[in-house]
Formats: C-alpha cells, sequence, structure tokens
C-alpha cells in the first residue's frame, strides 16, 4: 500500500468518526509518519503543540487495508479530549466505531489479528514437553 493511499484511509476515518459525533480534533497532520523502526506496536498518536500526528509501523504497508484502517481509527481516536489512554471514553468511542463500521479497535492487536507478518526475533523459545507447543518470549503454560 501507498504512503498516499494511507493517508487517504486517515481522512476516510476521520470522516466516519466525524459522522458518528465522534469529537476528533481539527488538529490532525493529514500525512501519516511512517516508522521503520518500531518492532512493539502498529500505530501512535503523538501531540506535540496541540497538534496530532499519526504514525504508523512500515510493517502496515503489506497489511490488509482494512487493518490500516482500524489501526488509524485507533489513533484518530487518541485525539478526542479525555481520550489519551485507553479509558472509558476511548473505549466507548470505539465500541461506536466497532458498531458502526465493523472494526475491531482494541486497545491492543497481534501481528496474526492484523495479518501482518511477524517479523519480531524471539528473545527465548519455550517448548511444551506435555504438548509440543512453542510460545514465543513466554515462560510456559499449564
Amino acid at each position: 500500500m501507498s504512503p498516499e493511499r494511507i493517508n487517504e484511509l486517515l481522512a476516510e476515518v476521520i470522516e466516519q468518526a466525524k459522522a458518528l459525533g465522534i469529537p476528533v480534533s481539527e488538529d490532525i497532520v493529514p500525512e501519516v509518519r511512517l516508522n521503520r523502526r518500531t518492532t512493539g506496536r502498529f500505530g501512535c498518536c503523538i501531540r506535540q503543540a496541540g497538534i496530532y500526528t499519526i504514525e504508523l509501523s512500515e510493517r502496515l504497508l503489506k497489511a490488509r487495508e482494512t487493518a490500516v484502517r482500524q489501526t488509524l481509527a485507533h489513533e484518530v481516536l487518541h485525539t478526542c479530549r479525555g481520550c489519551a489512554n485507553h479509558g472509558p471514553r476511548w473505549k466507548s468511542y470505539a465500541a461506536r466505531m466497532n458498531e458502526a463500521y465493523g472494526y475491531a479497535i482494541a486497545r491492543t492487536d497481534t501481528c496474526e489479528k492484523l495479518g501482518v507478518e511477524d517479523t519480531v526475533q524471539a528473545r527465548y523459545l519455550v517448548v511444551c514437553t506435555r504438548c509440543g507447543a512453542v510460545l514465543k518470549n513466554a515462560l510456559g503454560h499449564d
């Protein structure tokens, strides 16, 4: 997906939120910034001097459009007053977007849910001797 298409999706997601009466900021930079280095998150909403910049992991360039939209929607909701975190107000707005547009906006997402290749190197793997399950970066399971 091209950066231009991602910017178009950002504008569409902002309009979707506004159509539901969700008070997203009018001060969102219309160009999404791509982060080539991030491995621990898919998106970020950065506020500086009252201006919001939405940043996405470059890994999302290879994702389905629905995954990009959903991630953009998640970050756009952080521009609403009182939604810097994932508190009750943010959750209520996310639920409205999910209901209206079929998103699955949640506090966190996984590579598997977004359909993105997991390229993060595991620090260690644990293999269960009972069932053979392979757990990445985990201590094990019962």
